[in-house]
């Protein structure tokens, strides 16, 4: 009878293990510790391995821990393994718990000393406590190899954006992802609830911290973003699946792989989205993570909820090649001294919202408007004004973001005007095709939406105000121009750029 009640009492106990153990909160040796001084009837003390009592029944007496620094100091320096002694009146016996010094030591105190049952159960908790305690440092030693592991991957891909293949493989040195063997790679950025990134990410990740032939990293300026960087090429499986339209092909025989379980995942969650670009060498990622941006903003306006960029030839190689680089040169020649930190923020800033800059850049939004602000200054130029960072974007791709690039020189020809730039036939003919999803019935309306929406500097009240429409209708034919040009206009307004130069240009009359 007396052994039926033992082992209920160690079921007891195992039954609290068990219930930490599945929260996932952590290890909280204090509900043990209460169960053991309700059973032996004493109070129980957990000593840290610097002497502070870690946690305690409410009535331990603290007060003789003093007299017991000594034999503490043993017990947990790894000289002794269990003691019992007597403080005043109180019998006191304490364990030190788990292999590796300093030990924490469980301290129990009663009136009498403990019989050989209770010491058991004493014995059977200090075990279980310190079990609880190796599995907390084996969580926390994980989630930190995790946060270790994503830092790295986002590293990674921050070499790939900035075309650094060599800096990409010298941080992997003894774990290269197989990504950076691939000849070319394809962007998938999926959205989805920001909570699932963590989940998504370690599912599907391979012993290395990578993720097979991918890359799996979170966007840090946009929270619902997941960035997958998958191979593409011979040899590798599933990338031919993909589609030019709305959706995404499913080929058969190329069904699986990195963009097959993310296409997967798409069409099982209502409330995820994806964006695919076109393949591309490993050393233009970032052209390929632009295309999978507005693939993206496209996708959420679709029934699939997938989208692959639709491919338009971009503007800059239609420009008159001599006659852009002066102009960007001469645009960008006040920034000659200007620090790079400050250009590097620049050209983000430009493009993206100040607050997603200093996320991507682990900056203050503050030390952002710091920098632009310098930048301003030295050109002489609003960059509050969608416009303006428009051409000083084109500016950056002409010089390749150095303000001393360009593309030859011009002696002592005047420099030419964006305007003259603009008013070639190649460029028209560029626009025209832009606009051209714009053009039916419904289309006239949008148009007319978009060309009153940067006039009032992408400010939907004040283009509401303009049309006499109401600011929700009004953003309801931007979504709509999302979908129909292929362009991110709301979330990241990384496509707004083409959108101000193909109205800029159709607004000029062509030159000879």
């Amino acid at each position: 009878m007396e052994a039926r009640a033992h082992t209920g009492r160690l079921d007891e106990l195992l039954h609290e293990v068990r219930r930490q153990m599945s929260r996932g909160a952590g290890a909280d040796p204090r509900p043990v510790l209460d169960w053991l001084g309700r059973q032996i009837d004493a109070d129980v003390a957990l000593v840290g391995g610097a002497g502070a009592v870690e946690t305690s029944t409410a009535r331990f007496p603290r007060q003789i821990l003093p007299s017991l620094e000594p034999t503490l100091a043993r017990l947990s320096g790894g000289q002794m393994a269990a003691a019992a002694t007597e403080s005043g009146a109180l019998q006191v016996r304490l364990e030190a718990l788990g292999p590796h010094a300093p030990r924490p030591v469980l301290v129990v105190v009663g009136a009498s000393a403990p019989t050989r049952e209770a010491a058991s159960l004493v014995s059977h908790a200090g075990s279980l406590i310190a079990l609880l305690d190796r599995a907390q440092d084996a969580d926390t030693t994980f989630r930190g190899y995790q946060y270790k592991a994503r830092q790295l991957r986002f590293a990674v891909f921050s070499a790939l954006l900035a075309g650094d293949l060599t800096l990409a493989r010298r941080m992997t040195t003894g774990a290269v992802p197989a990504l950076l063997d691939a000849e070319r790679l394809r962007v998938y950025l999926l959205h989805c609830p920001p909570e699932d990134r963590d989940r998504l990410a370690q599912t599907y990740q391979d012993g290395s911290g990578y993720h097979g032939t991918g890359l799996m990293v979170h966007c840090p300026a946009f929270k619902e973003h997941l960035i997958c960087l998958v191979a593409d090429g011979p040899g590798v499986a599933d990338e031919s699946g993909v589609a030019d339209g709305s959706g995404v092909d499913d080929d058969p025989e190329t069904a699986h792989g990195q963009g097959a379980v993310l296409r997967r995942l798409v069409r099982d969650n209502s409330h995820y989205a994806l964006g695919i670009s076109s393949p591309y060498p490993l050393g233009a990622t970032a052209e390929a993570y632009g295309q999978a941006l507005h693939a993206l903003a496209a996708a959420r306006h679709t029934p699939e909820r997938m989208a692959a960029y639709l491919g338009r030839t971009p503007l800059v190689p239609l420009l008159p090649h001599t006659e852009a680089g002066a102009w960007a040169r001469a645009l960008l020649r006040p920034l000659g001294s200007t620090p790079r930190v400050t250009l590097d923020i620049t050209r983000l800033a430009v493009t993206f919202p100040r607050s997603a800059v200093a996320r991507l850049l682990d900056i203050s939004r503050n030390t952002v408007s710091h920098h632009l602000g310098r930048v301003a200054a030295t050109l002489g130029l609003d960059l509050g004004d969608v416009r303006t960072r428009a051409a000083l974007d084109l500016a950056f791709c002409l010089t390749g973001g150095q303000p001393d690039g360009g593309l030859g020189a011009r002696g002592g020809r005047p420099v030419p005007t964006l305007d003259e730039l603009f008013r070639t036939e190649p460029a028209h003919a560029w626009a025209r095709e832009f606009l051209r999803p714009l053009q039916d019935t419904r289309g006239r309306d949008l148009h007319t939406t978009l060309r009153a929406w940067v006039e009032a500097n992408t400010d939907a009240q004040r283009t509401a105000r303009h049309l006499g429409l109401s600011r929700n209708t009004v953003r309801a034919h931007l979504r709509a121009a999302e979908h129909l040009l292929s362009r991110d206009l709301l979330t990241t307004g990384s496509g707004i750029h083409d959108l101000v130069h193909a109205l800029h240009i159709t607004g000029l009359h062509p030159g000879n």
